[in-house]
């Protein structure tokens, strides 16, 4: 016995650890590893290279034809002295300033509306209210403007009908910009309401009842408890919506141009304008490059806002 255990000691003590099986590269790692490069490769080609070929293009005096001669910053120099330019970038942030909060409250009001318990039909209101989504920007600004024209728009019409006088819905800047904010908060607030339903429906119920209990009436239930727990959809919501309000342009150019006149012309329109209209490619791409920073600082302040909220939360 003891001989054994003597032998099989130096036999134990000298034998090597197992060796690790190798992984091999598989379709479970494979598939993965596609998806990421062609990501990479498709943001790279839509993304990166135009990016880096608008920066290029900003620092030359590209016309769209012909050699481009390098000018440096000469273009955003000129930038600082234009004041279409100013005009154009204010009345963008007016135009995000009031149409940000009115398709945030819009889509949260439609998404609180079809999450309650007691509301009826669902179903067909979420398809109904999702169907401004389904339109094309483009069509969007048109039926808007058949509705407000001044001469023929519907809503004319009915003010006429009870005994009033037409508004001057396309002469009139102000109101004009005021048409354009609906539009574009019926056009985007579909997408917006699916992303509240989903936090919605993630809320424990538990918290409500609990609140119930200690006596919470209903806006208490929603400012305390609903409103918190929705905060990063909510974050997310108003970072996409401001981006994207930011970049208008196929709506507006449909529903009055950017009218009356240029009054109601915004960065966007004017970057087409100066690069397709009077060929001035470098000059549009130093524009462009400008209103990029522009949306950089929005996002960066939004995030550092949410942050600083969620940790006060």
């Amino acid at each position: 016995m003891s001989t054994t255990l003597t032998t099989d000691a130096p036999a134990q003590a000298g034998a090597s650890p197992p060796k690790r099986r190798k992984r091999r590269f598989g379709r479970h790692r494979l598939a993965p590893f596609l998806f990421t490069v062609l990501t990479a490769a498709l943001f790279a080609l839509f993304f990166v290279g135009p990016g880096v070929l608008g920066l290029s293009y900003s620092l030359t005096d590209y016309r769209g034809w012909g050699d481009a001669e390098f000018v440096g910053l000469a273009n955003y120099a000129e930038l600082l002295r234009d004041e279409s330019f100013y005009g154009a970038l204010g009345r963008t942030l007016v135009y995000a300033l009031f149409s940000v909060p009115l398709a945030y409250c819009l889509s949260l009001s439609m998404a609180v509306a079809l999450n309650a318990v007691r509301s009826k039909g669902k179903t067909a209101a979420r398809i109904i209210f999702f169907l401004p989504w389904l339109v094309s920007p483009i069509v969007t600004g048109v039926i808007w403007r058949w509705m407000f024209g001044e001469s023929f728009g519907f809503i004319n019409y009915l003010i006429r009908l009870v005994g009033g006088g037409g508004l001057p819905w396309s002469s009139d800047a102000d109101l004009s910009l005021a048409v354009v904010i609906l539009a574009s908060a019926w056009g985007g607030a579909a997408f917006n309401m699916l992303l509240f339903i989903a936090a919605l429906n993630n809320v424990p119920q538990s918290y409500y009842e609990a609140a119930r209990l200690d006596g919470a009436n209903a806006w208490q239930l929603f400012r305390n408890i609903t409103l918190p727990s929705i905060a990063p959809t909510s974050v997310l919501v108003i970072l996409l919506t401001t981006l994207g309000q930011m970049k208008e342009f196929a709506m507006i150019q449909a529903l009055n141009g950017g009218g009356p006149g240029t009054q109601n012309r915004l960065i966007v329109q004017y970057i087409y304008e100066t690069g397709f209209e009077r060929s001035q490619i470098g000059y549009a791409s130093a524009a462009s490059m400008v209103l990029l920073v522009v949306l950089m600082i929005i996002a960066i302040i939004q995030l550092w806002v949410s942050k600083r909220s969620g940790n006060a939360w």
